[in-house]
């Protein structure tokens, strides 16, 4: 359901400049499991985990990085932020002026993201942001449901919601359009998946319900698509995998990230892959399963590497969702032109574009353009990368 909202909401009314609000709140452990192969970061126990494994805060950059394309309009902006790293130390970094909900503390926790929720909806703010993956979403959606324009800056692990920018700066531009230019708000969905059963290899995502997000198609993220299991579709995630299996480097080190169809390429080499996690693979074998960062940085030191990636459904997301352990540091060290991605035709028919949103953005402006998508044995299609 698409909502429109009144003239007197711009930003601009009768020639005068009108300040707006955002309630800004940041989960400053969103998106720290990722790099280090944990699916999430939900729970104390996995956090403690993460960090032991060398997992660093990724959310405080990506919030500034978000803040940062805010600049044209600060001075038309005033921010309503969650104390100390929930938003208040991102806000001062950054030079907006602000306000702050609660207390600083060195330890935060969903409540605390719930709180502010509550005191940014109390106080009526005209946008809330919230930089985080879905247990955060999920946090917002507990005290606002429908109550509230909501916008969702990715900086997790798990993002299959619909509240979600395609990265910040895509975030940014849908705050500015939303508060000048009176962008249209959306029914969107908000999904969680149960992480005990992503960690096994097993995707069950929940709709816990709907949250009003901004309408701009070609910034916001659609909610994931689970690949169609028809007959046709798997006939041509086999074909894609005997092309890749027959094209393989018995020298070369493949990277494979997650996704059924990547899945194929283990099962016709009689491999048992992980389907939500990165396998590394050397003459057609498995030489480490469901491996963090780290572990592929290792496996890959003074060797030839390639990286097979598939999009995600829905989405077309190659990088930055789901497969994080392929993080900047490992796309630089592989090299740009060994990568190669996999889609069958029906998904990639489904999707206006390709995209990545690695954290990093040299990275990602050199991963954008023209790249060829393995599409059907010994076919290829070019697909634009944004």
């Amino acid at each position: 359901m698409i909502h429109y909202l009144n003239k007197k909401d711009a930003v601009v009314k009768n020639g005068e400049v009108k300040v707006k609000t955002i309630g800004f709140i940041v989960n400053p452990i969103a998106g720290m499991g990722g790099p280090v192969g944990l699916k999430g970061t939900d729970g104390r126990d996995v956090l403690e985990k993460a960090m032991v494994l060398g997992a660093v805060p990724m959310a405080p950059a990506r919030a500034e990085g978000f803040l940062s394309e805010l600049m044209p309009i600060r001075g038309r902006v005033q921010l309503i932020a969650g104390a100390g790293k929930m938003g208040e130390d991102e806000a001062r970094s950054q030079g907006f002026s602000f306000t702050v909900i609660g207390e600083r503390k060195a330890e935060t926790s969903s409540e605390d993201t719930r709180e502010v929720a509550r005191r940014a909806k109390k106080a009526g703010v005209d946008l809330l942001v919230f930089c985080g993956g879905d247990g955060t979403a999920r946090d917002v959606l507990d005290v606002v449901d429908l109550e509230l324009p909501v916008l969702g800056v990715p900086t997790g692990v798990k993002m299959q919601s619909g509240v979600f920018a395609v990265n910040p700066r895509a975030a940014a531009r849908i705050a500015i359009k939303f508060l000048s230019e009176e962008l249209p708000l959306r029914e969107v969905e908000v999904m969680d998946v149960d992480e005990e059963a992503f960690r096994s290899g097993r995707l069950s995502a929940n709709l816990h319900g709907y949250l009003l997000t901004p309408y701009e198609p070609l910034l916001i993220q659609a909610s994931k698509m689970a690949s169609p299991s028809t007959e046709s579709e798997l006939r041509n995630q086999t074909a894609i995998a005997i092309y890749i299996i027959e094209e393989m480097d018995p020298n070369v080190i493949y990277i494979i990230g997650p996704g059924t169809t990547t899945r194929t390429i283990a099962d016709l080499l009689d491999q048992k892959k992980t389907l939500l996690g990165v396998d590394v693979f050397y003459n057609k074998r498995i030489v480490g399963q469901d491996v963090n960062e780290k572990q592929i940085l290792e496996k890959i030191e003074g060797k030839a590497a390639k990286i097979i990636v598939t999009p995600i459904g829905g989405q077309g997301f190659i990088f930055g969702r789901g497969n994080q352990q392929i993080s900047p540091s490992v796309i630089r060290k592989v090299g740009l032109h060994n990568i190669i991605v996999i889609a069958t035709k029906q998904k990639l028919n489904g999707m206006k574009c390709l995209r990545v949103d690695t954290g990093d953005s040299t990275v990602d402006d050199e991963l954008r353009g023209d790249i060829k998508a393995v599409v059907d044995y010994g076919e290829e299609r070019l697909t634009k990368v944004k």
